[in-house]
């Protein structure tokens, strides 16, 4: 393994470890939204091809999170 992928593969291991820490003061229903945020701009990023539909689809992916963290955390 070269140093420029030692030094990459650092980095992400870092920034992984902060967000997961990041996620540690909210309720469930926060990290749902969080959560479906995150699988829904990937979504969008892989069905389309632009910014646009990244965002678009973050938006709609938080959305169906809150939703669904809302009905899931009621009961």
């Amino acid at each position: 393994m070269n140093t420029t992928t030692r030094r990459s593969l650092g980095a992400l291991a870092l920034v992984a470890t902060m967000a997961l820490g990041a996620c540690s003061n909210m309720t469930p229903r926060e990290r749902d939204t969080a959560v479906g945020a995150a699988v829904g701009g990937a979504a969008g990023a892989v069905v389309g091809d632009g910014v646009l539909s990244t965002i678009g689809g973050a938006a709609v992916g938080g959305v169906i999170g809150n939703q669904v963290g809302k009905h899931r955390h009621e009961k």
